[in-house]
């Protein structure tokens, strides 16, 4: 197939770009806002035409969860009108379109992993946002793939991982979050697990919702402790409640998946969330 990646630029974009190599049996463009505003219906349905495109994966997001809280107008554009100008082009001209989506459209209050089907309900702009690009691929009946995905890092662009990294450099010693919960997403396993749906042949004809995540169930002070840890750092670390870091958007309490449909509809094997922190920080700690 002919893929088109948006937002290729970001974590999973750049992750997409290193393992394509991989699938050479499809052939991969990759653009960011410098070479395709997907803001711009008329630029994408061009786009498309010219490289007879026939999946494409949606990187692209406004993703600065406490920004959006004042750049309300912004994060919808790029988070839901976008994602109906992908809808119609892709409807024009039949393509598969495969959307990344987050754990923000749930309000965090349920006790137990969220599944495909609990009812969402966002408490934040970005939340609001996504849930909303989510809602238009539906009513579009598209065939198409929504993922869900949580706590996103990588050796790429900016993420908790590298902050906390650089904060046990900066600090004597580190304030961390213990009681939200959820599993860590290593953009690269995220990334393998896009491109092996693809080459399935199994692709759904109409939207379907998966979540993916890494193995494992920790809080955020959980990960913070394991990168010490692993990166050899001896930085003291505290758990803390939320309430003692208050931030413009409220984050969910409870961020965890059920990884059950992913897994049995595409045979996919998630790798347990330390090991693949491990592989990440290899990369990071070598390129320094």
């Amino acid at each position: 197939m002919n893929v088109l990646v948006t937002g290729s630029n970001g974590q999973l974009g750049n992750e997409l770009r290193l393992l394509s190599g991989q699938y050479p049996e499809h052939s991969f463009l990759y653009t960011d806002i410098a070479e395709l505003d997907i803001c711009d219906k008329t630029a994408i349905e061009e786009l498309v035409c010219k490289n007879h495109i026939q999946l494409i994966i949606n990187c692209a997001a406004y993703t600065a969860v406490d920004k959006a809280e004042q750049e309300q107008q912004f994060a919808f554009k790029l988070n839901a009108e976008a994602v109906g100008n992908l809808c119609e082009v892709a409807q024009n001209n039949k393509i598969f379109l495969v959307h990344i989506s987050t754990d923000y459209v749930f309000d965090g209050l349920k006790k137990g992993p969220w599944l495909e089907t609990d009812k969402t309900n966002p408490f934040s702009v970005y939340g609001k946002t996504k849930c909303k690009g989510e809602e238009i691929i539906q009513q579009h009946q598209l065939p198409s793939l929504i993922i869900r995905t949580s706590w996103l890092y990588s050796s790429f662009g900016n993420n908790f991982v590298k902050t906390i990294l650089r904060l046990s450099h900066e600090k004597q010693h580190l304030n961390v979050i213990s009681d939200q919960i959820g599993a860590p997403t290593y953009a690269r396993d995220l990334a393998k697990a896009i491109l092996q749906i693809i080459s399935t042949g199994k692709l759904p004809k109409k939207p379907e919702i998966y979540h993916f995540a890494n193995e494992g169930k920790i809080s955020w002070y959980d990960f913070a402790v394991a990168i010490l840890e692993i990166s050899g750092s001896k930085t003291p670390i505290n758990p803390i409640p939320a309430t003692d870091y208050p931030l413009p958007a409220p984050r969910p309490a409870n961020s965890l998946f059920c990884l059950d449909k992913i897994k049995k509809d595409f045979g996919i094997s998630i790798p347990f969330w330390k090991d693949s922190l491990k592989e990440c920080l290899n990369i990071i700690l070598k390129n320094r």
